[in-house]
């Protein structure tokens, strides 16, 4: 991992500053932005001790090619992602825990989208592995508007192996697949679950799928045949919040 990294984006270098300061190294802003948001940021910054400096459009654009910066970038030292030993750390502390784990996603906004929600729903982190698949990087964090900062991204050697360990510490693994014959409304996803989406197009691999306890589906009354995996992950996360907000209700599921 190199020594620093750029963060662009509002929300996500507010995160950072509100929750992280002391990796920000330093925050450029348009010339032009002189707004309540850029105000609220360079108040963080000044607090936190942060230098900064205004960059003219061309400046900004030669920092950053090619993304949507909103005017904001921040130099900063990267975030380590958890380790396996991590994850099963916290594990260990978490009540009822709700876990997503990607099986090679690889697109970055896929990722961004999918740390969004999980943060949303309260998800304790997400597991992805660490060959072939999306890892942590500036356009994730901007996908994600902050949720990189509070959601931890597990990175694993084997997911197959983690999620047979997930198992043994007492988790329920789900997978999500549109041929399966359970719906996702009809599962007990109350207690601990580990909810596990497939690549892009390609789906579950055939050994992700044999350490699931059951794979779900997601109804589609319309004639499109699959969802994209971040619409999915999302729609699953939530009816895991929706049943745990209804404690009682729900069909357990069975080995």
């Amino acid at each position: 991992m190199s020594a620093t990294e750029t963060i662009h984006g509002i929300h996500a270098v507010q995160a950072l500053l509100e929750r992280h300061p002391q990796r920000v190294l330093k925050l450029r802003v348009a010339a032009a932005r002189d707004d309540a948001r850029v105000a609220r940021l360079l108040q963080l910054a000044a607090a936190a001790g942060v230098p900064h400096e205004r960059l003219d459009a061309a400046q900004l654009a030669r920092r950053q090619a090619g993304e949507v910066h909103q005017g904001v970038l921040a130099e900063v030292r990267p975030q380590e992602p958890w380790s396996e030993e991590q994850l099963f750390a916290a594990l260990q502390g978490a009540s009822q825990p709700l876990l997503l784990a990607l099986d090679g996603v690889q697109d970055p906004h896929n990722l961004g989208a999918c740390l969004r929600t999980a943060d949303a729903c309260g998800a304790l982190a997400v597991v992805v592995p660490r060959d072939r698949a999306a890892q942590l990087n500036p356009t994730v964090r901007k996908v994600a508007a902050g949720a990189a900062e509070t959601t931890p991204v597990a990175v694993v050697t084997n997911l197959a192996r983690t999620l047979r360990l997930l198992k043994d510490a007492g988790c329920w693994v789900i997978g999500a697949d549109a041929q399966a014959s359970q719906d996702a409304d009809a599962v007990d996803l109350k207690g601990p679950v580990v909810l596990v989406m497939g690549a892009e197009g390609a789906g579950l691999r055939q050994l992700t799928r044999q350490h699931c306890d059951l794979l779900v589906r997601l109804p589609s009354l319309g004639a499109v045949e699959s969802l994209n995996v971040s619409v999915a992950a999302g729609m699953l996360l939530y009816e895991a919040v929706r049943q745990r907000r209804r404690v009682g209700e729900g069909t357990p599921a069975s080995r």
